[in-house]
């Protein structure tokens, strides 16, 4: 079966890393598919809330922008229940408590996505391109390598080379989850489309934190990186992550990992 087959055979899904915008429109309607299809249960895990999916999804878990490495050892503590003695101890000595605090994403949660994908048949884990970048790669991909071997979940990686790289990972010596870096204050994610567009999609509180109205040209600045963009703000986008549609670029602040932390300043400042 190819991927999409194998999402729209699925009857509880979990997706972690990807807000499933329009270039990923197969993956999003073989979602849909799969609820048609088995009744199955959704989980978006994201930083941003996907309006476009609430329809959809039975539960959302929110987390902090870089706190991919955390969320998945959650999912390792709820989800792996056998696997070798190395893996358990490192499951038991997991600051269970510390990684919930600062991913924002409670332990209760990953029990009961859990409790809920008891009697599901199929289950699949969709990975998305937002942790291709994590600066802690290395140990993401051995943390999914595990999860592909002690779950029962049917792992779906949007990426095909950190698929090649999840697939081909043989050293199961997982480090410490490392302490989770701040992303305060104003922080763009750089969402990428078919198409660029000019505009800083943004939310009310974004926009009363970074002191900007609706259509103002701003500069966003990161480190040495200054981009031009006009704020465009979306009643349906709550948090204070605004978003850049970029299909690529050499700027400094759509480079590297998908979140930064940004200053705003308005053109005519």
């Amino acid at each position: 079966m190819n991927k999409k087959e194998i999402i729209s055979k699925s009857d509880f899904i979990l997706s972690l890393g990807t807000m499933l915008s329009n270039n990923k429109e197969d993956v999003r309607n073989s979602i849909i598919e799969s609820i048609a299809k088995t009744n199955a249960q959704f989980v978006y895990m994201h930083p941003i809330d996907n309006i476009d999916l609430k329809l959809y999804y039975t539960q959302f878990i929110k987390y902090e922008a870089g706190s991919e490495e955390g969320i998945l050892a959650l999912i390792l503590d709820a989800f792996v229940k056998e696997s070798t003695s190395e893996i358990e101890k490192y499951i038991s000595d997991l600051d269970l408590g510390y990684i919930s605090a600062e991913s924002s994403a409670g332990e209760e949660e990953f029990e009961e996505a859990y409790e809920n994908s008891k009697n599901s048949k199929f289950k699949t884990l969709i990975i998305g391109d937002d942790l291709i970048e994590h600066p802690r790669v290395e140990n993401i991909v051995k943390l999914l390598s595990i999860i592909k071997k002690y779950t029962d979940f049917n792992l779906i990686v949007l990426d095909n080379n950190f698929e090649d790289k999840i697939n081909s990972c043989v050293n199961f010596d997982l480090e410490e989850i490392a302490e989770l870096k701040s992303f305060d204050g104003t922080v763009v994610y750089r969402l990428i489309e078919d198409e660029s567009t000019e505009d800083l999609i943004a939310s009310k509180s974004f926009s009363q934190i970074a002191k900007v109205s609706n259509n103002d040209e701003v500069y966003v600045i990161y480190k040495s990186s200054i981009v031009k963009k006009t704020i465009k703000i979306d009643e349906k986008l709550n948090g204070t992550i605004a978003i850049s549609k970029i299909t690529g670029s050499n700027e400094e602040i759509f480079n590297d990992y998908r979140y930064k932390q940004v200053k705003i300043q308005k053109v005519d400042a």
